[in-house]
């Protein structure tokens, strides 16, 4: 097992033995619980609110939105940490300056399209 593709074989072998062992636990799970089904047990139960019609419902389409800004928040974020590891390396100064202030430009112009969207009013 030396050479170049042992360690393929060794990560192949443990991967395989995980897997097994996540198998093995959930077929002993599976024969040692309980199994007793009732017509009460299998509907939906939602926070001890009875379900009541179909599961159809329609959702606000703002929460997308949030969900979107949200997004970019976090894009931002993880592109400010990196940049400030870079920052501090000789010869990058000016240069990741410069370019951190091009995507700032842009997360702003995303900001102020949401704000005159009116997306971030909580009405």
């Amino acid at each position: 097992m030396t050479g170049y593709f042992g360690s393929y074989v060794v990560v192949a072998v443990l991967l395989g033995i995980g897997v097994a062992i996540f198998a093995g636990g959930l077929l002993i799970n599976r024969l040692l619980r309980p199994d007793r089904p009732t017509a009460e047990k299998l509907t939906t139960y939602e926070c001890g609110v009875d379900p009541v019609g179909d599961g159809w419902a329609q959702s606000q389409i703002r929460y997308y939105v949030f969900t979107y800004l949200y997004v970019v928040f976090a894009v931002d974020a993880v592109f400010l940490f990196p940049w400030a590891t870079v920052f501090a390396a000789p010869g990058f100064g000016l240069t990741t300056l410069v370019e951190m202030f091009v995507f700032l430009a842009f997360i702003a112009l995303g900001i102020l399209y949401a704000w005159r969207k009116r997306v971030l009013a909580w009405t």
